[in-house]
């Protein structure tokens, strides 16, 4: 799945095109030592914290369901130092179950890019088909496993094309042989961090990203990754909101 993260809302951009099945993996990721609590802050709204943490994470994503053994959905994707973070305006009278866990792998050198003023202009007439993530393929690369910290294995020869005053379609070459997929991060100017905003499939080495206002001045990196051990699930059943609430 390919994905768009603008805050704290994941929406679809492109399915995977030219996505190989994922090679085994060389090595079982660390268990976590994360301990997580869910606290009901009002009626809708439920707030979770975290102690512990693993010291070569990337970051943490923070997933919640309906059911404790269902399906659980990325909610956001948030930097290594963050230990809270709040669900708002949920639906009431609902269980929600969370659980937080890390994620590994090495990023790239980022890049800086200014887009130039104006409306999207012949965006009107793209069908973005330039944006669609894809595999690329290239001479013999050797590949290396990043769940072995292999220095090798960091992605290289990231690149940015302005295809108009909005889009921008990232190439860069893919050194891991084992990772789960790869992570689009930017840090718009005035940012302190530098935060996830597309996940994409494995062995995906070209990707193009509508940006949002803010990113028109951003730094950009990609990253190899996987994922870690969740952490316990912690839960909460939201309240009744009282008529004319």
């Amino acid at each position: 799945m390919t994905t768009r993260i603008p805050f704290l809302t994941l929406l679809l951009v492109a399915g995977l095109a030219g996505c190989a099945t994922p090679p085994p993996r060389q090595a079982v990721a660390p268990e976590t030592s994360i301990r997580l609590s869910a606290t009901l802050i009002s009626a809708t709204d439920i707030t979770l914290e975290w102690q512990g943490g693993e010291p070569d994470a990337a970051g943490h994503i923070v997933e919640f369901a309906t059911e404790p053994h269902g399906r659980y959905t990325i909610l956001q994707f948030l930097p290594p130092h963050q230990t809270t973070f709040t669900h708002p305006d949920l639906m009431p009278e609902t269980s929600f179950h969370y659980r937080v866990r890390p994620f590994y792998g090495p990023a790239s050198r980022p890049i800086e890019i200014t887009l130039p003023e104006g409306p999207m202009g012949s965006a009107t007439k793209d069908d973005h088909a330039w944006a669609a993530p894809r595999s690329i393929p290239g001479g013999p690369i050797a590949k290396h496993a990043i769940r072995m910290a292999s220095a090798d294995a960091v992605p290289t020869g990231l690149k940015a094309a302005v295809m108009h005053a909005n889009g921008v379609r990232f190439r860069w070459t893919d050194h891991a042989a084992d990772e789960e997929g790869y992570l689009l991060e930017d840090r718009p100017e005035g940012s302190a961090d530098f935060g996830v905003i597309a996940v994409l499939g494995p062995n995906i080495n070209s990707f193009g990203l509508i940006t949002l206002p803010n990113e028109k001045k951003a730094s950009f990196r990609v990253r190899a990754f996987y994922y870690g051990k969740p952490s316990n699930l912690a839960g909460q059943t939201t309240g009744t909101i009282p008529p004319g609430g």
